[in-house]
């Protein structure tokens, strides 16, 4: 799979939004969309308005940014959700919100999603006590999230925890900081989700 390696600061500028991709550097004055919300590049300050399919195409890449996944991934899940009965746009950001990585940002176990991936995939956490290193893993009602027992135990780990005591965490998971664990109450709803995106787009885009 290909990996994004440019500055990841141009991807919020380049859709004219935070995606949260920088962790704490988001919330801060540092980060780069608050001093210049305009698109990177030499003529970013006067591209033309976008319309259209262009309108569409803005509104998936934007989604797919914030969740940081590539094409072929994005395009799989769609063509799950699209299977499913109800609104599609509203099923596909649920399903993305449930993805394991997603969680555990969420939670306070990690800085951002990137780092979430890369716990993931070197095996600290585990789900309902069963190791699982897939980040695209799906949670399911009632799971449990927690650490590995050799990885509950690492400092720079219970230090990422202790900082994100405060961190505001949606309604549908529950975060037991002294066990450090996450337990998912309910599947997210549309209003759980805060991302500026009109999902709508994205489904008249894969449906052309």
């Amino acid at each position: 799979m290909s990996r994004y390696r440019e500055p990841l600061c141009r991807l919020c500028r380049s859709e004219k939004t935070k995606l949260f991709l920088k962790g704490d550097k988001c919330l801060s004055v540092k980060c780069p969309v608050e001093r210049r919300l305009y698109p990177p590049g030499e003529h970013g300050r006067s591209r033309r308005r976008v319309l259209g399919f262009g309108l569409q195409l803005r509104e998936k890449q934007k989604l797919k940014r914030y969740y940081e996944m590539s094409e072929r991934q994005f395009r799989l899940f769609f063509r799950r959700v699209e299977r499913k009965r109800g609104i599609t746009g509203e099923n596909l950001l649920i399903m993305l919100e449930r993805r394991l990585d997603n969680v555990i940002f969420l939670a306070g176990f990690s800085l951002s999603r990137a780092h979430a991936r890369q716990l993931i995939t070197h095996g600290h956490f585990q789900v309902n006590e069963k190791k699982v290193n897939v980040p695209s893993f799906l949670v399911d009602k009632n799971d449990v999230i927690s650490f590995r027992n050799k990885s509950a135990s690492n400092e720079t780990l219970k230090a990422i925890v202790d900082s994100n005591k405060n961190k505001t965490v949606p309604g549908w998971i529950e975060v037991d900081s002294e066990k450090i664990q996450a337990k998912i109450l309910s599947f997210p709803s549309r209003e759980d989700i805060t991302i500026p995106v009109e999902e709508h787009m994205i489904v008249e885009l894969y449906s052309k």
